[in-house]
């Protein structure tokens, strides 16, 4: 397979589009907003301090912003190179999550690695490491790869359902889908693939308590009402409430511990209550916007691997955005993923941001 080349000087006269910028920097800054407004109740319970969580969502987008920076002006043939070594570090990193005394046991899962100065949740960073590393794969076209992504997505997948995230896992997998199919791939490999994807999934939930409840829940919305489906109905209680335009900024009800995760996977439901459907659609304008952006620096551009970069972290927002707002609407089953940009979290607002910047930087050559 022919490497692209790949110059530090490149094009870095041409423009970035800024629309994609200005787009990622205001739902970054709504975020932080939104961040503080659903966790100030919360942040005094814990902290005695109603900008804990706003002040730290802050300091990550700053980093966030830089990484984005540092990103859009590198040549994005160099992530050509780091495609592999990016794969293998993940790999090592969604291990490190299970041993004791370097990962950190949370909320019944192992998510997360303690280096001191700051927490890492490696499976957000398998993200952006599948997209580099097939992206680089597909480039170029050869036979009798399909195994070897089937088995390369498994081991990956395998990693970070162990932890446990089925969330995340159906993301990957979404994602690495995206890829294969972007590439040209056959469509008898997807008639293939996808019974065998319901019915792992199918399974996973029947042999997990919490999950099988979740699934329950989704199905009969009565059931459990103070149980597996109170997040769920808490969150369709507090868009009822929001109404056509909102009771207002700051005056949600439901953040005051009565929605669980309300700065996190339930965030939007604080944004459908304070600003209504009206504002609730503004937003999700705003990332269809920036979604729409991206799939446009896709098809202008210059060769493949920068194509498939831009493909799949544009399906990697899109299909995250519809998992937790489908969740918080109850059209899919709760999963417990963060809303992009928005939901509070260093781990992803930060990669997020920095897969944006290979975004820009792409935009730069088309």
């Amino acid at each position: 397979m022919k490497k692209p080349s790949f110059s530090f000087l490149g094009r870095l006269h041409s423009r970035p589009d800024r629309w994609l910028t200005i787009g990622v920097i205001v739902l970054s800054l709504f975020g932080v907003l939104m961040v503080f407004d659903s966790s100030a109740a919360i942040a005094i319970r814990d902290f005695s301090d109603q900008f804990h969580f706003a002040r730290e969502q802050f300091r990550w987008l700053i980093i966030g912003l830089i990484g984005f920076g540092v990103a859009s002006f590198i040549p994005y043939k160099f992530w050509y190179k780091l495609a592999l070594p990016g794969l293998l570090l993940t790999l090592l990193l969604l291990v490190m999550v299970f041993v004791p005394g370097i990962g950190v046991h949370a909320l019944g899962a192992r998510r997360w690695i303690d280096f001191g100065l700051f927490i890492l949740q490696p499976a957000e960073l398998a993200k952006l490491a599948m997209v580099m590393y097939l992206s680089a794969w597909f480039s170029s076209r050869e036979k009798g790869r399909f195994t070897a992504f089937l088995l390369l997505v498994g081991m990956v997948v395998g990693l970070v359902v162990l932890e446990p995230d089925l969330g995340t896992s159906i993301i990957l997998v979404s994602i690495a889908l995206s890829l294969y199919f972007f590439s040209g791939a056959p469509l008898t490999h997807f008639l293939l693939i996808l019974p065998v994807l319901a019915g792992a999934v199918i399974l996973l939930a029947v042999t997990s308590p919490y999950r099988s409840e979740r699934l329950l829940t989704f199905f009969n919305p009565q059931h459990d009402p103070l149980g597996a489906s109170y997040q769920v109905r808490q969150g369709l209680l507090a868009f009822g409430s929001g109404g056509l335009t909102g009771v207002g900024i700051g005056k949600s009800r439901q953040k005051y511990e009565y929605l669980p995760e309300a700065n996190t996977d339930s965030i939007f439901a604080i944004i459908g209550e304070e600003i209504g459907f009206i504002g609730a659609t503004l937003v999700l304008g705003g990332f269809l916007f920036v979604i729409s952006r991206i799939f446009r620096v896709a098809r202008h551009a210059p060769d493949a691997f920068g194509r498939l970069i831009a493909l799949g972290i544009g399906s990697w927002i899109a299909i995250q955005t519809c998992i937790n707002v489908g969740a918080m609407v109850a059209l899919v089953p709760l999963t417990g993923v963060p809303l992009p940009f928005i939901s509070y979290g260093g781990s992803s607002l930060i990669l997020t941001l920095f897969a944006m910047g290979i975004v820009s930087n792409i935009s730069r050559h088309a």
